[in-house]
């Protein structure tokens, strides 16, 4: 498996069909709330520092993903803080170290870009806390959330 950071636009197109299946898999309110990436928000992001895209790869196939926006903290304005937008491996990948090789590959990259925090979020219904956890990730905060439409 091989890891890398790579740039939103070389593999926007060939991201889209694992978009599709984590959307599947994972996405509340799916009946109210339609998948439709805001490309352009994402692409200025990006050309501010502001947005990573981390790949997983088995002979050049893209099987996984993790993509962050990093901030400047709005209450600690002297640190960066780094947020999950998206991470995701192809189920067949799941069983070996693939989602953990790759955040600790997020967490290098981070490191060397000045981020102090790294905050990862999970669904509560397909949670990875166990990974997380055995990482020395701990449980920051509790979200909720209610379609309001």
């Amino acid at each position: 498996m091989e890891y890398q950071q790579e740039k939103l636009n070389a593999v926007k197109d060939e991201c889209l069909p694992l978009i599709e299946k984590h959307w599947e898999e994972i996405a509340i309110n799916q009946d109210n709330i339609k998948l439709k990436p805001d490309w352009n928000t994402y692409n200025k992001l990006e050309s501010l520092g502001m947005f990573k895209v981390y790949t997983a790869r088995v002979d050049g196939k893209l099987v996984g993903y993790f993509t962050i926006v990093v901030t400047k903290g709005l209450h600690y304005a002297d640190h960066l803080f780094a947020a999950t937008d998206l991470i995701y491996i192809s189920p067949e990948y799941r069983k070996g170290r693939a989602g953990y090789s790759l955040i600790k590959f997020a967490e290098e990259q981070l490191k060397k870009d000045g981020v102090s925090v790294l905050v990862i979020n999970t669904k509560d219904h397909s949670p990875f806390d166990k990974l997380l956890e055995r990482m020395d990730y701990s449980l920051a905060e509790r979200l909720y959330q209610k379609y309001i439409g």
